[in-house]
């Protein structure tokens, strides 16, 4: 987790900002907007036709699964169905202001603050992969009845995906942004590095494993447990955090501030307790890095701020970045100081609907506020810049993200967060050096699995 306004024009689909709004709209989308994803816009939401030059394709959608001509079997590393694909060029900060209308300002950042080293090699752009035709159903059955609730914390009769199909403000958009890791089941072990400005690297790994009846395959709403996403995040890595689980399930359908319950197993003391004020800008991972909301670029209740829907941009984004992942890169080769090699990075130009996030009067945050760019095919974060109470672009955060072949859907691979004021960066969700990632497989969970007996019971 794309700009092509032709090289500089910005493009208007959105032709004005669209406020948060104080009261939140409660109606779905209506049945002459819903016409519209069997015609001009993707079933999904995204436009079908690509953009004035061809730099941007019209979507294909002609693979479902694995691509044609790709040997792939599951538990396999995703093969790159572009391997062969030569760039079209390459960004630099020498030629960035050829390109700057289709840059973010923290793309723009890091060109200034590592001039010598940091690049964006830029490929030809592809939409040729589509989801299954029953989520295509779900969305555009449940759209038109698809209702916040009063405090737009959480949301009634939603689809699986893509609740705001055609989002009119920017809480519908941070919704559709929420939605859109449609995964049933993921197991992982994912290593994080902290990478700080002289090399050195303060490491973390951890067990992630999570069940989303959301997105199971004969979802339908009401059905037990769609209500939830169930997670379990155990740590093996900082030393002093070791044998720590986490347990935690989030409510789609409540209103208020309670939406997460979260246990925790401290191995210290071999206590579970309940942890309710988890989440938000709770700092998590190697030295405390990053926030608890910055996975996925942004996760959780978006209570603290005010949304608006900035546009429509064709923006340079991480995309397709099946290359990244292989185990064949090493994360000596991969961590450099500064940033993570670009050679092993993957922009391709797309459409992006830009979100800005502003903390509300009276709440707190580390960030004051936040532009999240979201990937028009999937509704994915891609890139964020997040800024400081000076209003100080602190961190510029970028998302990877491939097709996954099993699973069917686009998958959130690794994740980077670079601070523009320390000079250092952490690498998340990587797995190039361990196991691949399960998505849809087993094991089945249950709800059991993720209460806080469990954890108990199974703690060192």
């Amino acid at each position: 987790m794309r700009s092509s306004y032709g090289r500089s024009f910005a493009l208007a689909i959105v032709s004005a900002a669209i406020p948060f709004l104080s009261s939140p709209a409660l109606a779905g989308a209506s049945a002459g907007e819903l016409n519209r994803l069997d015609s001009s816009l993707t079933p999904i939401g995204a436009e079908r036709a690509g953009n004035a030059d061809g730099t941007i394709p019209a979507w294909s959608g002609k693979w479902l699964g694995t691509p044609s001509g790709v040997a792939y079997k599951p538990g396999d590393r995703y093969p790159d169905p572009y391997a062969s694909e030569q760039p079209r060029f390459v960004i630099s900060a020498q030629n960035m202001s050829e390109y700057q209308a289709n840059l973010t300002d923290g793309q723009k950042a890091l060109f200034k603050q590592y001039p010598a080293s940091f690049k964006m090699i830029v490929y030809p752009s592809h939409r040729d992969f589509r989801y299954e035709e029953a989520a295509y159903k779900n969305i555009r059955t449940n759209a038109k009845d698809v209702q916040m609730t009063a405090d737009g914390n959480g949301l009634k009769h939603y689809p699986s995906q893509a609740p705001f199909p055609i989002p009119h403000s920017g809480l519908e958009l941070m919704w559709n942004l929420r939605f859109s890791s449609a995964i049933t089941t993921e197991a992982a072990v994912y290593d994080q590095a902290v990478v700080y400005p002289s090399g050195s690297i303060a490491w973390g790994k951890w067990k992630y494993e999570i069940w989303s009846p959301l997105n199971g395959p004969k979802f339908h709403y009401g059905q037990p447990l769609v209500d939830r996403t169930f997670a379990r995040v155990g740590t093996d890595l900082p030393l002093r955090d070791r044998g720590n689980i986490i347990v935690s399930q989030t409510y789609w359908d409540h209103e208020g501030s309670d939406l997460t319950k979260t246990w925790v197993y401290n191995p210290g003391t071999r206590r579970v307790r309940q942890a309710p004020e988890f989440g938000f800008d709770q700092p998590q991972g190697p030295g405390g890095f990053r926030t608890v909301d910055d996975d996925r670029l942004f996760n959780g209740s978006g209570e603290r701020y005010n949304w608006k829907i900035i546009g429509k941009k064709e923006i340079y984004v991480p995309y397709d970045n099946y290359k990244l992942n292989e185990s064949a890169i090493k994360y000596a080769s991969l961590l450099q100081k500064g940033h993570p090699n670009p050679e092993f990075v993957r922009y391709e130009l797309h459409r992006v609907w830009v979100l800005e996030a502003t903390l509300k009067s009276g709440y707190r945050h580390q960030y004051a506020k936040r532009v999240i760019y979201l990937d028009e095919d999937t509704w994915m974060g891609l890139l964020a810049d997040n800024y400081d109470a000076r209003g100080q672009l602190w961190r510029t955060n970028m998302q990877t993200t491939f097709y996954a072949y099993d699973a069917q859907r686009f998958y959130p691979a690794a994740v980077f967060y670079q601070d523009l004021i320390s000079s250092a960066y952490m690498a998340d969700r990587l797995t190039n050096e361990g196991k691949m990632v399960r998505l849809n497989s087993n094991p089945e969970f249950d709800e059991g699995y993720f209460s806080p007996d469990s954890i108990r019971s199974s703690g060192l």
